[in-house]
C-alpha cells in the first residue's frame, strides 16, 4: 500500500488569467481583478484520477490545503496535524510557511511520496523543506502556477495521479524559480534553487530550456499575411515578439497583446480585457516553451478556454526549438477543449515553411 502525501497551495495560479504573471505578493490585487482560485480544480482533477487506484492511502493536512479537496473527491484521508499554526482556514490566507509546515507533517507521517499542487514557488518550498529535513522522499508537482519551469512537475493532473500511484524508479529533478517582479517587467531570470528526488516517468515535464535561433524570416512571413479586420492575439515569447516588431510595435515580452488593423488595442492584457476586444474573426498566435513543448497553459493563462474557443490558433517556432521538443502540449484546465486541440498541427517555422507536429 503506497502512502501518498498530498497538499495544495490554494492561491497558486490566481494571477495568471488576470495578467499578473504570478501570485507572489499579489493575492489581493488578483482578487480585485476578479481572479478565481485555480489550484482547487487542479487538485480535484488529480484526486479524481487517483481514486481508482485502490492500493493508495492518502495522507494530507487539514482544511483548504488538503483534507477538504480529498473528502470532496471521495477519499477518507489520514489527516495529520502539522506543527505550530496550521494552514489558514480560507483560500487567500495561506503562506509559504504553511506549505513548509505541511511538508514537515507529511514527512513525519512516513509517506512514500509528496504530491503537491502549485507552481515553481511551491516546488521550492517543498524541495527546500525536504532537504532541510534530510529526507529523500520523492516529490511530484501538479502544475497550477502561472510559470512552471521546474522539472519536478507532471505534464498535467491526470498524469500526476498515474505517476504517483505507479512509479518504481526515481531520478534527480531541477527545481527552478524566477523573480516575479522582474518577470512582470519582461525579464526572465531563472535560478536553480534545488535538485530534488522525483519519480522517473516520461509524463513528467522537462525543465525550462532557453533555445535560440533566427526567427526573422518567420516573422516577416506572418506579418505579410495579416488580414484586415482580423483581431490578432499575441502570446508571450521572443518568437511572437519578433512578429509584433515586424508589425511596427513592441509588445509586452511576457504578456498577451491584442492588435487589429495597425492598432494595439491591449498591451499585457488580462483574460477579461482580451475577451472585451475580440472581434468576429480572431487569431491567437503562440509559440511553445523550449524544452517543454507547452503552447497553452504555461505563462499564458490569459489565453483562457473562453478566448481560445472564439479564435483560430496558430503556432510558430524556430526549427531549432522544434528539434528540441518532439511533441507539443496543452494544459488549459478544460478537458473538452484539450481533446479538440490534440492531434497534428501545422507549425510555422519560416517565411512560408511549416512542419506538422503533434499535440498530445
Amino acid at each position: 500500500m503506497r502512502r501518498v502525501g498530498f497538499l495544495l497551495n490554494p492561491i497558486a495560479g490566481m494571477g495568471g488569467r488576470v495578467g499578473l504573471k504570478g501570485t507572489d505578493g499579489k493575492v489581493a490585487e488578483a482578487r480585485e481583478r476578479g481572479a478565481k482560485p485555480r489550484a482547487p480544480d487542479r487538485a480535484q482533477q488529480t484526486l479524481d484520477a487517483l481514486a481508482p487506484h485502490g492500493d493508495v492511502t492518502l495522507v494530507t493536512v487539514p482544511g483548504v490545503m488538503g483534507a477538504d479537496a480529498a473528502r470532496e473527491a471521495g477519499f477518507d484521508p489520514t489527516v495529520v496535524a502539522e506543527p505550530a499554526a496550521g494552514p489558514a482556514a480560507t483560500i487567500g490566507e495561506t503562506t509559504a510557511a504553511d506549505t513548509r509546515r505541511a511538508v514537515a507533517a507529511l514527512v513525519a507521517a512516513d509517506v512514500d511520496v509528496v504530491v503537491f499542487v502549485g507552481g515553481d514557488g511551491t516546488a521550492v518550498d517543498v524541495a527546500e523543506t525536504l532537504e532541510a529535513l534530510g529526507s529523500e522522499i520523492p516529490m511530484l508537482g501538479v502544475p497550477a502556477g502561472v510559470k512552471v519551469y521546474s522539472g519536478v512537475f507532471a505534464v498535467d493532473p491526470t498524469a500526476a495521479a498515474e505517476i504517483v500511484a505507479t512509479f518504481e524508479e526515481t531520478e534527480p529533478g531541477d527545481v527552478l524559480d524566477l523573480d516575479e517582479n522582474a518577470f512582470r517587467e519582461g525579464v526572465v531570470s531563472t535560478e536553480l534553487r534545488s535538485t530534488a528526488t522525483t519519480p522517473a516517468d516520461r509524463r513528467r515535464q522537462s525543465p525550462k530550456q532557453r533555445v535560440g535561433g533566427t526567427v526573422e524570416t518567420l516573422a516577416a512571413g506572418v506579418a505579410a499575411e495579416v488580414d484586415p479586420g482580423t483581431t490578432y492575439v499575441f502570446g508571450p515569447g521572443s518568437t511572437v515578439g519578433a512578429i509584433e516588431s515586424r508589425l511596427g510595435f513592441e509588445g509586452s515580452p511576457l504578456g498577451v497583446d491584442v492588435w487589429r488593423d495597425g492598432e494595439v488595442l491591449i498591451e499585457d492584457g488580462s483574460e477579461s480585457e482580451i475577451l472585451a476586444n475580440l472581434g468576429t474573426d480572431n487569431v491567437v498566435i503562440v509559440s511553445p516553451i523550449g524544452g517543454q513543448g507547452f503552447v497553452l497553459g504555461r505563462g499564458n493563462q490569459q489565453l483562457s478556454p473562453d478566448v481560445l474557443r472564439q479564435s483560430d490558433i496558430r503556432i510558430v517556432a524556430s526549427r531549432r526549438k522544434l528539434d528540441g521538443i518532439g511533441v507539443l502540449r496543452v494544459d488549459t484546465g478544460d478537458r473538452a477543449l484539450e481533446e479538440r486541440l490534440r492531434g497534428w498541427h501545422r507549425v510555422r517555422v519560416g517565411r512560408v515553411e511549416s512542419r506538422l507536429v503533434r499535440v498530445v
